[in-house]
């Protein structure tokens, strides 16, 4: 993956900062316990002009995300929202990707956290396929992880918190270091849960299934827009608990998530998805998605805001 391209600004606070200057202490409470809410966001450049798919639903789920972990962030979702459009504007970007964050500063050494400061950043910075070139037409090669998701309880996973992304981390270094692309997690009972970074569509018999939310996976954004759009599209979807084995007999599969947008899978440990290629049914629904968020259609459903 490629390293991030430096943009000028990024947005601390109420005010724009030099890249450089968002800095933190080696003993901030995010460095020390991970105490930090996140969202990936992408703005697209649309032929009118760039605009963020979904930006609204980012900021609320940041806020809950935050309201969580007892976090008190004072930013609401207009205030924020404004944020994210300086920063754009600022520096001069058209497509890009936003990464809203809302963390504990320097100031205390224990759990606790008190006295610690709350620091609320929005960088951006342009960002092509998150899983490679060529990763939306050919599809990638994921394996099952031998790192499950956290169990119901143990943490919020509602809430989009970077310390929970250890496990992530641990699911896609096993998966690289053994020859694939991706890694799919599976529950505490064996369930299929989610990606390293991703939620899953499973297409079995020709019909559209995802795990159902319970407690093991984030309720992602661009799976909502994904499950919305099937819809449009006259087809149906259906949460539901989804064992092991039935990715190995899928007609197709495809991740989801902001950065992923619709990527298929092409295996699963090194079983071929169908025809081992990207499907019918997932071309359709990236084809549409695409279409959306690059505004070469109608923003019927209100999701995209302009810049």
């Amino acid at each position: 993956m490629a390293p991030i391209t430096k943009s000028e600004f990024i947005w601390k606070d109420g005010a724009l900062i030099k890249w450089d200057d968002a800095q933190l202490h080696l003993l901030a409470t995010a460095v020390q316990f991970g105490t930090s809410m996140f969202e990936g966001i992408r703005c697209y450049d649309t032929p009118d002009g760039p605009q963020v798919f979904r930006l609204v639903d980012h900021m609320r789920r940041l806020i809950d995300s935050c309201r969580t972990y007892r976090l008190p962030l004072t930013y609401d979702v207009d205030a924020l929202v404004q944020a994210t459009r300086e920063t754009i504007r600022a520096n001069k970007l058209k497509g890009c990707y936003i990464r809203p964050m809302v963390l504990l500063g320097y100031g205390a050494a224990g759990l606790e956290a008190d006295g610690s400061p709350l620091e609320t950043y929005i960088p951006a910075w342009e960002w092509g396929t998150y899983l490679g070139a060529g990763a939306l037409e050919a599809g990638v090669h994921a394996c099952v992880s031998s790192w499950q998701r956290a169990h119901p309880n143990t943490y919020p996973l509602m809430a989009k918190a970077a310390g929970q992304y250890l496990s992530s981390q641990l699911m896609k270094w096993e998966a690289k270091r053994n020859g694939y692309q991706e890694a799919i997690g599976v529950s505490p009972t064996g369930l299929v849960s989610e990606g390293s970074g991703m939620n899953i569509f499973v297409v079995w018999r020709g019909k559209l299934y995802t795990p159902e939310l319970d407690g093991t996976l984030l309720p992602g954004i661009t799976a909502d827009s994904v499950m919305q759009i099937i819809k449009d599209l006259g087809m149906t979807v259906e949460p539901r608990q989804i064992p092991r084995e039935m990715l190995y007999g899928a007609d197709e599969i495809f991740f989801t998530g902001t950065a992923a947008e619709v990527t298929p899978v092409a295996s699963v440990d090194k079983v071929p998805v169908g025809a081992g290629k990207r499907g019918p049914i997932t071309a359709a629904i990236q084809e549409r998605y695409l279409a959306y968020v690059q505004g070469k259609v109608a923003d019927t459903h209100g999701w995209r805001t302009v810049v």
